[in-house]
């Protein structure tokens, strides 16, 4: 007779408060704890299903009367540059990339506080300290890891970081979790390319997808996203190509929006694990 123990996330819904990327609206999420031995094996099932990962909590967006959130991730096999995106990525060929443990410090963080202040003054994370920016590094249940840029200094101790981002190592690919990088060097377009970096990162690797997060249709934050080849989306319950981004609308009926406990109820979960035989006995 085999025994097992079964992995049963409980699952909780925010209350509803204003959306930060589409103006008069509300955001509602579903989240889970991330936590415990299995935590890798929960954040890799969950995240092929519009799961994303913030310190130790898995959500996905389950707002009442949009759907504009979609999970998007880069195919790297098929994955071709633009023009721009070549240029970019020349632009940007004397930064030196350096991957360490998820441990933040403090440069990293007087870079992070530069690049708020400069593009989200306003936002939700303006006022984030330097110890909520370490558990926002440092609290990572699942493998994590800090990927650093600097570019050329008078000598190799004295490179000045340009770019960072946390990013997630999933069994099928890259998560960037957050990016933030040099505010004053818009003409290299780091943003874009941290991004295009990770897609070479995961082809070195053999991992098939980089997730960006949500891309938001409507929204100037997110709506970027649309802007690179072979992007996939989770709508409907699956993946698919983002085909025309104008074909997606934000809007969604309020009759059509399923009780959050059919949502639960779909969700897949990883498969039971062994029972530890220790907890079989007597």
């Amino acid at each position: 007779m085999r025994h097992t123990l079964p992995i049963a996330p409980q699952f909780y819904v925010t209350a509803p408060q204003s959306c930060p990327y589409l103006d008069g609206r509300l955001e509602r999420k579903l989240f889970t704890a991330l936590q415990g031995d299995q935590a890798q094996k929960l954040n890799d099932t969950l995240s092929k299903q519009g799961f994303r990962r913030s310190q130790n909590v898995l959500y996905r967006p389950s707002c009442a009367e949009c759907s504009a959130c979609l999970s998007a991730r880069i195919r790297v096999a098929d994955f071709e540059p633009t023009r721009t995106q070549r240029r970019v990525m020349r632009r940007n060929a004397d930064l030196r990339r350096n991957a360490t443990s998820p441990w933040a410090t403090e440069d990293q963080y007087a870079l992070f506080r530069r690049y708020l202040d400069d593009r989200h003054a306003d936002g939700g994370m303006a006022d984030m300290d330097v110890f909520e920016f370490a558990a926002m590094i440092e609290e990572t249940p699942i493998r994590s890891r800090v990927i650093e840029y600097s570019r050329p200094g008078e000598s190799e101790r004295q490179r000045p970081l340009t770019a960072v981002c946390l990013t997630d190592i999933f069994d099928d690919g890259l998560s960037m979790v957050y990016s933030f990088y040099d505010p004053d060097l818009a003409v290299r377009s780091l943003g874009a390319y941290v991004i295009l970096d990770h897609i070479e990162i995961a082809r070195e690797a053999g991992l098939p997808y980089v997730y960006l997060g949500y891309w938001v249709p409507g929204s100037r934050k997110m709506g970027y996203k649309a802007g690179y080849s072979a992007l996939e989306i989770y709508k409907g319950g699956r993946w698919q190509d983002i085909g025309a981004p104008s074909d997606h609308r934000a809007e969604l009926h309020p009759l059509s929006v399923d009780p959050i406990a059919e949502q639960v109820a779909r969700i897949n979960l990883p498969e039971a694990r062994p029972a530890d035989p220790k907890l079989l006995r007597d």
